[in-house]
């Protein structure tokens, strides 16, 4: 059987450096396309796994290397590894830094970019290691009784920080009672119990400050105190970015949200922490300052502020602030704090857009990325709050790094994964410097990815995506899919998929619809916030105003139409079963909201159900609330008349699996063909390689059973 080598254009260096002959043999890697894959010339599930997942870790120094990990995976041993890589800006050679037998992740360059820190499980246990930037003279740094989650060394190398979780209370029953050691029992007091995919067990993740010496890491101290019962980073996605060095290491910024129990489940108030290394103290910079008067804010600054970035001086300090408490969807406004005169200033309040990936520009100006009309382009901002967008185009930029005059983005389309690309900072042009993926891409056809401005009911403009599939012929008729976004605030922009890939649906021989309906980012604040208090209200009307237009071509099928989607689009999907007017002849909802009331009594972050419901479902004078729970999908399904299949993960505490469980029975009890995919393993995304091929297999089984007969 024929076969593609992956990694044609990889040289490997440095192997021999990385580890004993004791270490575990390295993963073999399926990456190679069968004969028959090539021949048939679409995208599979199982092609989906052959691909390596890009990962951009950043620029050294000088600018003359670029660092950067590729994920690969062995869809029959149900698991991936990480490896690092190097690249040679001037001769574009690339080296492969670490193998296989390990994951190696989160590579970051020491001051003057002759040394290379990462973590690696090599050991057993994730831990900080070092190399040459050749791969070389491996050495482990630290030998922690637990797993290291994420770190950073500061710039003069005498110091870093690192992320590790600390056992604060006890919740176990038996840590309470230690004459009752079998016993499985939690204990609570307060909220919250659990949180996205793990019940609180006591352990919170702290940062730690420590010496890096020539013999490793020593000296650890806990910042946050041994009592501290809340996380930092924020949980649950634990982001390092959220912690920075100034430019001296001599100080830490970071994100933390000081609260515990029912105040921390229903608030988004998070500040900006800097910690002395000299003296110990720690200040909150977002409540012990002055306020610039031509801000229109409150002082007290109570939604989330994020990501911290000190000035190249030191003196500053760049940050993602939300000015709305409660709203996690609010405007990401990106503030700048002067230690000088405490002052701050919102730099993005004359543009609509959110500002991430903020990096500094000298230190009177700063770069950072934005979702604009359902792209994500590179902008930059100057101190009086000039807002240039640098790039154009139909991509995502997913992340950017900048040094020394020169940037790489890692950028993905519709049409094609995650990639590296130089960025030509003077006019935006982007040109592509990693093919991680060529070998595979090379042999698949894509569907052409089709831009349509729908008016809405209102009036508006709509951007809509439509898919069409690999040799669309428009003198057929398509069976056609109605893409219901989560979020609900979360842009239909040009994202690559492993799960929800429009392409692999393209692939299938349908027609995607995928509306940037209100409620979604890059479109202003005003489309944003229209959805909140008002699920069932113009966003459902802007969803069917896309497939009602998209249908009218004559190479639709609209005989034969579905409607599919999760979380929000997953609620999306149930309340649509009740209102489609027959429109569709198959659903599909994936860890959607079903029951309002229940909902909001077994989710865990009740701030976001405060903002987009309105507050709680015994407020009976809250008129949007009770809006919102009259208007629940369960309260219409004696109107739902039309096959569905429900997904949900047993570990999903944010949509719980008990929400998929009853919409399961009522569509069963209504005499309705219904089917059920229950994950034990996976919470509100499906992630393992095995189970995203059985989720994909029952998703295309569905469909073609209703919308292909």
């Amino acid at each position: 059987m024929k076969k593609l080598f992956f990694f044609m254009a990889i040289t490997l260096m440095g192997l021999s450096g990385c580890g004993s002959e004791q270490r575990p043999q390295p993963l073999a890697i399926d990456n190679e396309l069968t004969q028959e894959e090539i021949a048939g010339g679409v995208l599979t599930p199982e092609i989906l796994w052959k691909m390596g997942r890009v990962g951009l870790a950043g620029l050294s120094p000088d600018a003359s290397k670029l660092l950067y990990t590729v994920t690969h995976y062995n869809l029959q041993e149900n698991r991936g590894v990480t490896a690092i890589y190097v690249r040679d800006a001037a001769s574009g050679e690339t080296a492969q830094l670490t193998d296989f037998a390990s994951n190696n992740y989160s590579p970051q360059w020491n001051g003057d970019g002759t040394k290379i820190y990462f973590l690696s499980d090599r050991s057993g246990s994730s831990q900080i290691w070092e190399m040459n930037i050749d791969g070389t003279a491996v050495k482990q740094l630290s030998s922690l009784d637990k797993d290291i989650e994420g770190f950073g060394v500061n710039p003069t190398g005498d110091k870093l920080f690192y992320v590790q979780s600390v056992q604060v209370a006890d919740r176990r029953s038996s840590d309470l009672y230690k004459d009752m050691d079998k016993s499985k029992a939690r204990v609570y007091d307060d909220l919250m119990a659990r949180h996205w995919n793990y019940w609180d067990e006591g352990e919170y993740r702290h940062i730690f400050v420590a010496d890096l010496t020539d013999s490793g890491v020593a000296n650890g101290k806990d910042i946050l105190g041994p009592e501290a019962a809340w996380d930092t980073p924020l949980a649950p996605y634990f982001d390092m970015g959220e912690i920075s060095w100034n430019p001296a290491g001599t100080q830490l910024a970071y994100t933390c949200k000081p609260l515990t129990g029912t105040a921390y489940a229903i608030s988004t108030d998070s500040d900006i922490f800097v910690y002395d290394l000299a003296t110990g103290e720690t200040r909150n910079i977002c409540k012990t300052r002055e306020v610039d008067p031509r801000l229109k804010i409150a002082p007290e600054m109570p939604g989330y502020d994020k990501y911290p970035v000190f000035s190249p001086d030191g003196t500053k300090i760049a940050f993602r602030s939300q000015r709305r408490a409660g709203n996690e969807a609010d405007k990401e406004r990106l503030f700048v704090w002067d230690s000088a005169t405490g002052q701050m200033q919102d730099l993005t309040e004359n543009f609509d857009y959110n500002a991430t990936n903020v990096i500094w520009d000298g230190n009177e100006a700063l770069w950072f990325l934005s979702p604009i009309q359902a792209t994500h382009q590179l902008c930059h901002v100057d101190m009086n709050g000039n807002v240039k967008v640098i790039t154009k185009g139909d991509h995502d930029i997913n992340a950017v790094s900048i040094e020394n005059g020169k940037a790489v983005a890692d950028i993905c389309t519709i049409s094609s994964p995650d990639e590296l690309f130089d960025i030509n900072l003077a006019d935006g042009t982007l040109t592509q410097v990693t093919f991680v993926n060529k070998p595979i891409l090379d042999h698949i056809r894509m569907g052409k990815v089709e831009k349509r401005w729908v008016e809405t009911t209102d009036g508006k403009q709509m951007l809509t995506w439509v898919i069409l599939p690999p040799d669309f012929d428009p003198a057929k008729k398509y069976p056609t899919l109605l893409y219901c976004q989560g979020g609900p605030q979360s842009v239909v922009s040009q994202f690559w998929s492993y799960r929800w890939n429009f392409q692999l649906m393209a692939a299938n021989g349908y027609i995607i619809v995928a509306p940037n309906r209100r409620g979604l980012p890059s479109f202003g604040q005003e489309w944003l916030d229209q959805i909140s208090g008002d699920y069932s209200g113009q966003n459902i009307r802007d969803y069917l105003s896309a497939i009602d237009d998209v249908a009218k071509e004559p190479w639709v099928d609209k005989d034969h139409l579905g409607c599919v989607g999760a979380s929000y689009g997953g609620y999306s999907v149930y309340y649509l079963a009740g209102h489609h007017d027959k429109r569709f002849k198959a659903f599909i909802s994936h860890c959607g909201i079903f029951d309002f009331d229940s909902m909001y009594g077994s989710t865990e972050e009740l701030f976001f159900l405060n903002n987009d419901y309105g507050g709680a479902y015994w407020d009976k004078d809250n008129a949007t609330a009770m809006r919102s729970y009259a208007n629940s999908p369960h309260r219409a399904i004696d109107q739902w008349d039309t096959p569905i299949m429900i997904i949900t993960g047993e570990l999903d505490y944010r949509i719980p699996y008990s929400q998929s469980l009853e919409a399961f029975t009522a569509a069963r009890l209504h005499g309705l063909d219904a089917k059920l995919i229950a994950f034990e393993d996976e919470a509100h995304q499906v992630m393992k390689p095995q189970n995203s091929v059985v989720w994909q297999r029952e998703f295309f089984g569905w469909l073609d059973k209703y919308l292909k007969n």
